[in-house]
């Protein structure tokens, strides 16, 4: 007998969060970190917002409530929705989690069956990738194309449909690399989905960074063309910058399927606090955070602009500039090569080599030895990442920052000796 089961080695994590107690290490030495890792708006949570949370608790809303999420909220989102995807979405269809996190595993729980085959982009939200192995699934990674703006087109998504297809995980502003798709690719996307799977395949339409958005970019949702076979997944977390609220919510095709993922909250959470839930349905409903959310997005672009600029002016690194988010996703290669990092990779042990990559190697070269904490290619999908050298740093982060992690990006870059010196120390490689 052994104290954990099979599948608990089979789930994978978010090394947004892993990295955390590397970054604490570092600054216990007396050092500053300049933290890049996380995707947290660096903004205050909008005083409205927090008015009517407080507003809600005032009037004692912090018991048991509507597993499903509470009809304020539910009607809020419903109306949202059917107004800026163009389609009829109803609160008896709408569900409530803690966060835009949970409906990930849990629609792979409530959809596939073990060797069902799951579609998602990669790089991308590393939650897709990780719940394949913990729920029995097949992984089919879409690979994202740098030279596509890492968006893609119904070309590239045909030959990995079939009969097998169950679920497709679609992210746009996309969560690493700020891709955005066009009303026309979605289309396409959507008509090509429409002849090659199942109707009971569903697409899983992550929408959390459907506000953030740069250089006059609209939102297009894919629900748009084909809602009867559409999850619409959004949340309060980037949008407001609330990541400690943890309300999301997803919207179903159908009542049914509502339902079904009201008893999974009931099983797994009960319910949702319901005084943030108010808080939640204010903050769709009132015109103060339109205001803000502009304020919020004009900020990120300034910084954006900065910071891809700064990139490109680093010898060894190209970075392109990304339509919605609010991350970069640079190109390292060049530096991969100036550094020797592949050589350093290609001569480490085959159980180290197992655990880490070039752009992880030079991930922890920037926060050990020159104080910047960002993420690496792997992070965001592991299967057909080898061979990719790219980082992630989030713009969610001050300006002054952002520029002395420029400052520090460009010194490690030619930092031969730094390099070969931290890997000949051998801590810290993944």
């Amino acid at each position: 007998m052994n104290l954990f089961s099979d599948r608990i080695s089979a789930i994978d994590t978010e090394n947004a969060f892993k990295i955390g107690p590397y970054i604490q290490e570092v600054e216990a030495t007396g050092k500053r970190v300049v933290r890049c890792n996380l995707g947290e708006p660096d903004f205050p949570l909008p005083l409205h917002i927090r008015e009517a949370v407080k507003k809600a608790l005032d009037q004692d809303l912090s018991h048991y409530c509507d597993p499903q999420g509470i009809m304020q909220l539910r009607e809020a989102i419903a109306e949202h929705i059917s107004q800026t995807r163009k389609i009829i979405m109803k609160p008896d269809r709408v569900v409530v989690f803690p966060g835009a996190k949970p409906p990930i595993g849990l629609c792979q729980e409530a959809y596939c069956n073990p060797g069902d085959e799951v579609i998602y982009p990669s790089p991308g939200f590393p939650i897709y990738e990780s719940f394949t192995g913990f729920m029995g699934t097949t992984a089919v990674p879409l690979h994202l194309q740098e030279e596509k703006g890492f968006s893609f087109s119904a070309n590239d998504l045909e030959p990995l449909l079939n009969e097998r297809t169950k679920l497709i995980y679609i992210n746009f502003p996309s969560n690493p690399t700020g891709g955005v798709a066009t009303k026309k690719e979605l289309a396409d996307i959507a008509s090509v989905i429409r002849k090659k799977v199942s109707r009971l395949a569903r697409i899983y339409s992550d929408e959390v960074y459907e506000h953030i958005l740069f250089d006059g970019a609209k939102h297009e949702s894919i629900a748009t063309f084909l809602p009867e076979q559409t999850i619409i997944v959004s949340g309060v977390s980037k949008s407001y910058s609330w990541t400690g609220g943890r309300i999301g919510w997803a919207c179903f095709p159908t009542v049914e399927e509502a339902q079904v993922f009201k008893n999974l909250n009931i099983n797994y959470f009960s319910c949702i606090s319901a005084y943030n839930q108010m808080g939640a349905a204010h903050a769709i409903t009132s015109p103060e955070s339109a205001v803000e959310i502009e304020k919020m997005v004009k900020a990120f672009q300034e910084r954006r602009d900065l910071v891809v600029q700064g990139l490109n002016a680093i010898p060894g690194i190209t970075c392109r500039s990304p339509r919605g988010a609010f991350y970069v996703f640079p190109n390292i290669a060049g530096v991969c090569k100036q550094l020797g990092v592949l050589e350093a990779y290609d001569g480490l042990p085959a159980d180290i080599r197992k655990k880490t990559s070039p752009a992880t190697l030079f991930q922890m070269f920037l926060l050990f030895r020159h104080n910047v904490a960002t993420m690496d290619r792997k992070s965001f999908g592991r299967k057909g990442s080898e061979g990719k050298h790219f980082l992630r740093l989030s713009i969610a982060t001050g300006t002054d920052d952002l520029k002395r992690g420029l400052e520090a990006i460009g010194r490690a870059a030619k930092d031969v000796d730094g390099f070969r010196s931290f890997i000949h120390e051998g801590k810290r490689l993944y």
